[in-house]
């Protein structure tokens, strides 16, 4: 194995020479760099990242932790996060939480055994805030993505109470009077904005939000398709429009439209937050709510730089707008 007593012999330079053109700690001449360059080449010398990490105390490393790295909104994230990092030279370690605490808390255990030099988390429901004093205590820089908190910490999501009253304004001026909100797990912090904001919506716009019309807790897309099934088959008292707070909810709820044989518009106006790839194909094409992930993941990357750059800067909370393609689904 090459070593870079090798490298810099064959340069015709010294060790430190080398070592200053590989960690890049201080200017060295265009022509010297590029011959130190052509050496490692031809030598084969791979510079040992452990020994420099511990030297430079970084890894050039960042964690994040989703809870589903699958679903559309996060995969773009995680697409955003990727390609930043990469941009600065950073590899990216990923983990899912699948919304189960101790899971995400023995993925951010992992990752700061791994010594990466920060952390991303899309927090999980029920998330503790114990972890986040675990994760101040090893001093690591924290960015909190999507799900936020009333927390001091750095922190990067979407204005979510602007776009459900958008929505709401929307199929109240077609008519619309008795809306069914699917909003799923409250203990999730971006569900319960959108949740609250549809309340606030409604209450401004003199409409009722009916509690037998708020389908609230469910977790998964079989679970959202029983409690919203019967809310159909209710005759008259059933809604004419359904909004969803995200994919798999609307899955679930879709599902038991179809289910009850009901036509969306015909019958039932359909909106929902994030949506599915490929959505151009559905028929009708429904009404989303497209968050900016990819740039969601970029800003949080940034936030996490600047905290890594200066250690006690105030913390920044960032909210992004939302863009909302409305379609045939609430005409």
């Amino acid at each position: 194995m090459a070593t870079i007593v090798d490298v810099a012999s064959l340069a015709g330079v010294s060790t430190s020479t080398v070592s200053h053109v590989l960690n890049e700690t201080r200017h060295v001449e265009p022509e010297t760099k590029a011959r130190v360059m052509d050496a490692v080449q031809a030598t084969g010398y791979r510079r040992d990242a452990l020994a420099r990490s511990m030297r430079r105390a970084r890894t050039d490393s960042i964690g994040l932790v989703v809870s589903d790295a699958g679903e559309p909104a996060f995969a773009d994230m995680v697409h955003g996060v990727e390609e930043a990092a990469a941009q600065h030279g950073l590899s990216l370690l990923l983990a899912n939480s699948a919304e189960d605490p101790a899971r995400e808390r023995a993925a951010v255990e992992a990752l700061l055994d791994r010594r990466v030099d920060g952390l991303i988390i899309a927090r999980a429901a029920g998330s503790s805030a114990g972890l986040l004093e675990r994760i101040r205590g090893e001093k690591k820089p924290l960015v909190l993505l999507d799900r936020l908190a009333d927390l001091d910490v750095d922190q990067v999501g979407v204005n979510n109470r602007s776009a459900m009253a958008a929505l709401v304004e929307h199929l109240a001026d077609r008519g619309h009077e008795r809306i069914m909100l699917v909003s799923g797990d409250l203990r999730v912090s971006s569900l319960r904005e959108r949740h609250d904001g549809f309340r606030a919506a409604m209450q401004r716009l003199g409409l009722k939000a009916r509690e037998g019309l708020l389908c609230e807790g469910t977790v998964t897309a079989a679970a959202t398709f029983d409690r919203v099934r019967p809310l159909l088959a209710a005759g008259p008292k059933r809604p004419t429009a359904i909004l969803a707070c995200s994919t798999l909810l609307a899955a679930g709820a879709l599902r038991a439209v179809q289910h009850e044989g009901l036509r969306v518009p015909g019958n039932m106006a359909f909106a929902t937050f994030d949506g599915f790839t490929y959505s151009d194909l559905f028929q009708p094409q429904i009404t989303t709510v497209r968050q900016p992930a990819f740039q969601l993941g970029e800003s949080a990357v940034s936030l996490l730089l600047r905290r890594l750059e200066s250690p006690s800067a105030p913390t920044r909370t960032l909210r992004l707008e939302s863009e909302i393609e409305f379609r045939r689904s609430t005409e």
